[in-house]
C-alpha cells in the first residue's frame, strides 16, 4: 500500500528518471537501481539515506563525486561540499511541485502502476514548465523595486 519514489533529476531540478518501490526498500537500494540510468554528471546530491559504502563506490567507478552527508552512526565521517549540497533544494522543490497535485499528495490511486502513471504525467508537466520558463535574470522586474533605488 505504501511506496517510496526515487528520482533522478538534472541540475535544473527537472525529473529524468522515476522509480516507485515499496516503503521498506532502503534509499540506497533504490538509488542503486537507478544508477544505470544516471546521465553523465560531475556530482550526485543525495540525502543521508543514501549514505552507503557500496553506493559511494559505485559512484566512484562512474567518476561521479558523491555529495552525501554522512549518517550519524558512521564511524568515519566522510566530508561533503556544503555549498554544492545547497543545490539539492531544486530536487526538494521538484518533490514539492509533485505534491501540489492533489492526486499525488493524497495518493488516491491504490495500485502502484496507476499511481506511477499519475506521477509520470505530473513529472512531464514539471519538466515542460521548467524547460520553457525563462531564466530568472530575463524575467520582468518588479516595477516597485525598479523605482526604489
Amino acid at each position: 500500500m505504501n511506496s517510496k519514489l526515487h528520482t533522478v533529476c538534472d541540475s535544473e531540478g527537472r525529473p529524468r528518471t522515476l522509480l516507485l518501490t515499496a516503503v521498506q526498500v532502503s534509499d540506497y537500494t533504490g538509488a542503486a537501481a537507478l544508477l544505470s540510468s544516471l546521465p553523465p554528471a560531475k556530482a550526485l546530491l543525495a540525502d543521508k539515506g543514501h549514505d552507503a559504502d557500496r553506493f559511494r563506490d559505485a559512484l566512484a567507478e562512474r567518476k561521479v563525486v558523491a555529495c552525501i552527508p554522512s549518517k550519524l552512526q558512521r564511524k568515519i565521517h566522510i566530508p561533503n561540499d556544503k555549498a554544492l549540497y545547497r543545490n539539492r533544494r531544486k530536487l526538494e522543490n521538484m518533490f514539492g511541485k509533485l505534491k501540489d497535485w492533489r492526486r499525488i499528495h493524497t495518493r488516491y490511486d491504490r495500485c502502484a502502476h496507476t499511481f506511477m502513471s499519475a506521477i509520470a504525467i505530473v513529472a512531464i508537466v514539471i519538466f515542460w514548465i521548467r524547460s520553457t520558463s525563462p531564466e530568472p535574470s530575463t524575467q520582468a522586474q518588479n516595477p516597485r523595486r525598479a523605482h526604489a533605488l
